[in-house]
């Protein structure tokens, strides 16, 4: 271990070091002006884009791009992900998520266990049915990129004898799909509008220098090496954040992550760090930016990376953030899907949305402010208010 002393900070420098390295408190471009490049810009700062099904106000991942760069064309992240040269491709990172292609190779090992730590029913299609994986994946990589349904018919008409034998149904189809894209064997090339994978060969989706060295096994990187890269990706994401902060960003576990952290603190890549109020030591980011002010107005998915970590939030913001989805009704705190409104360098509010399409507008269920929140707050989520509105083609909160 490094024996230079720890870099001590307040709690609010790392509440701001942590807001500049997710891409907060700079100028947002004018509505519906952001560029590909500025798109790019937020994909380099947060470098994880969690996606989720839930829909209420809109797909997740389109979410912390509206929070940093304000109204935008969607298309520019459709585009990232689903056209070559691809800046995002998907993989269970935090969850199932986007990230940069040059990503994709340090999830190897995460690829490499698919048989024995995936989830019950890709374990199971794996194990009890070889035949059925191998049939998926020659379809796949002969006429993907396709949907699970696109392939199940079209293993029924190419295959019917098989389908009779084995006993196979959609969703052992779909398990089989699954096991092959969390082990790497295929990929996304992106979503259809009813959020449906559309799976594809590697070589249809990575960039070619990617997909030739994850194609080559003897150029795949030791696990100890990837767990130090995936942990500096982390470090840089955060600005400064503790082992458990900088390990949740990839779901690292414990006897991953300490060691490369121990060798990433020795070679000096990592500084060691003591946040006032912290219980635990925390690592700073030698190229972090440590501004003075930061003064950001967004309001946040709950999916949003810069909330992941429910600790963390506390710890910075002083918010006891939990999603509350699957909560029955009568028990929910503040609502079924809750944005956080970041105003200055505080979370001064939580806003219970939703996107009534149906009608047309924008409903504001509920906004329940934080005791501390300025009074200039107020006029603050109003105006994000109306840009997300605006944004999502919606009338005005109701």
């Amino acid at each position: 271990m490094s024996l230079t002393a720890p870099v001590r900070l307040t709690r609010a420098q790392a509440c701001r070091i942590g807001l500049a390295a997710q891409g907060f408190g700079v100028p947002r471009p004018e509505p519906w002006q952001a560029s590909v490049r500025q798109v790019q810009r937020v994909i380099d700062q947060v470098q994880v884009v969690q996606i989720d099904s839930v829909n209420v106000v809109a797909r997740s991942h389109y979410l912390p791009f509206f929070s940093r760069l304000g109204p935008y064309d969607r298309a520019l992240v459709d585009r990232a992900r689903d056209r070559a040269p691809r800046r995002l491709v998907e993989y269970w990172a935090h969850e199932a998520s986007l990230i940069p292609p040059t990503t994709w190779p340090l999830l190897d090992f995460r690829m490499r266990r698919a048989r024995d730590e995936a989830w019950g029913g890709m374990r199971r299609v794996a194990h009890e049915h070889p035949e059925l994986v191998a049939a998926v994946l020659a379809e796949v990589a002969g006429r993907g990129p396709l949907t699970s349904r696109q392939v199940e018919s079209a293993l029924e008409h190419d295959l019917p004898r098989q389908r009779d034998e084995w006993g196979w149904n959609w969703s052992l189809v779909k398990n089989a799909l699954e096991h092959l894209f969390w082990a790497g064997q295929i990929s996304s090339a992106g979503r259809t509008s009813q959020f449906e994978r559309r799976y594809a060969a590697l070589e249809r989706v990575l960039p070619r220098a990617v997909a030739e060295g994850v194609l080559q096994p003897d150029a795949r990187l030791d696990d100890e090496v990837a767990f130090e890269r995936l942990l500096m990706i982390a470090a840089r994401a955060h600005g400064v954040g503790t082992e458990q902060c900088l390990r949740d960003y990839f779901r690292l576990r414990p006897h991953q992550a300490r060691p490369a952290l121990e060798a990433l603190v020795a070679r000096g890549e990592l500084v060691p760090a003591v946040i006032e109020g912290w219980r635990r030591p925390a690592y700073l980011h030698p190229e972090a930016r440590r501004p003075r002010a930061v003064h950001a107005q967004a309001l946040l998915s709950p999916f949003d990376s810069l909330i992941w970590q429910r600790e963390r939030t506390a710890a910075l913001f002083a918010m006891d953030f939990r999603l509350e989805f699957y909560v029955p009704a009568p028990q929910r705190v503040y609502g079924y899907y809750v944005m956080p409104f970041l105003f200055g360098q505080d979370l001064v509010a939580r806003c219970d949305l939703k996107a009534d399409r149906a009608a047309g507008v924008l409903r504001v269920h509920a906004v329940h402010w934080e005791p501390d929140a300025p009074p200039q707050a107020k006029a603050a989520l109003e105006q994000e208010l109306g840009l997300l509105a605006d944004w999502l083609g919606l009338a005005g909160g109701a």
